[in-house]
């Protein structure tokens, strides 16, 4: 048989679409002529399309998870600006982004600080490179996410709903401080950090310390669990910092003939 032989090549063609093998579909014959140009082993031959598959379903499978973890655009750790938070570690931060011993423990990430101050941006960035790195991750507004729990208890289906997220390895809770003090709010938020407690991470941001989260737990018993659970295995930021929104703001306020206050940053929360 030859790479160029029509038959056997059409054949291939069809073998390959059944054993869903798309991108040796595509490479093989542009291979298959370099390997009879350079004269290559038929296991080396062999050893390029099988790397070229699995290349190519990582990268698949990352735009599959990307598309999944409802990311905001545009933000990346790249793009954050850590002289602007100089109570966070930037090096501590790309630790967390590889991901593998803080999530397979189930431990979380709690970022704390005043509206515009660039956590939902961290949160995003470090969603993102999680994927990159292989992990399934699920970006949400806490309270869309409270929304579909609430309904799913309505349906009986709350378990089954909070069973589903497993699937996730980093839930990202952002602006949890937003739900409100409602009983039936609120407990479905409890049940699920009980159910992902040691199992799976989470990782939520919150304009309101631990102090002020009697705010959103209706009672203190629920609120002392729901922390207890959550600080366990803990990573804190503290992100007391002047807001982005309002820095900006002032700058423009003071017009282009005026010297800025800082550099433009892009971490608004």
């Amino acid at each position: 048989m030859t790479a160029t032989d029509p038959i056997d090549a059409g054949r291939l063609s069809l073998a390959l679409n059944d054993l869903r093998l798309p991108a040796i579909k595509l490479v093989w014959p542009e291979l298959a002529a370099r390997a009879d140009k350079e004269g290559w082993p038929a296991a080396r031959f062999l050893a390029a399309l099988a790397e070229h598959e699995i290349a190519e379903r990582a990268n698949r499978r990352i735009q599959r998870h990307l598309e999944e973890a409802r990311l905001p655009p545009g933000k990346t750790l790249d793009s954050f600006d850590f002289e602007a938070v100089p109570m966070l570690s930037k090096a501590q931060i790309m630790a967390l982004a590889a991901g593998d011993s803080w999530l397979e423990k189930g431990a979380n990430l709690l970022a704390f600080g005043p509206p515009g101050t660039g956590k939902s941006h961290l949160a995003a960035a470090l969603g993102l490179a999680l994927i990159e790195n292989g992990w399934r991750v699920l970006f949400t507004r806490t309270t869309d996410l409270v929304q579909k729990l609430q309904a799913a208890r309505r349906d009986l289906q709350l378990e089954a709903a909070i069973a589903k997220l497993d699937k996730y390895h980093l839930l990202i809770l952002d602006d949890i401080a937003y739900v409100t003090k409602d009983q039936a709010e609120t407990s479905v938020i409890f049940e699920l950090i009980a159910a992902r407690y040691e199992r799976r991470s989470l990782l939520i941001t919150s304009n309101q310390p631990f102090g002020e989260w009697h705010r959103i737990f209706p009672d203190q018993v629920m609120t002392l669990a729901a922390v207890d659970r959550l600080v366990h295995h803990a990573t804190i930021f503290e992100m007391n910092v002047e807001s982005y929104r309002r820095r900006t703001a002032v700058e423009r306020k003071r017009g282009p003939g005026r010297p800025p206050t800082r550099a433009t940053i892009n971490t608004s929360s």
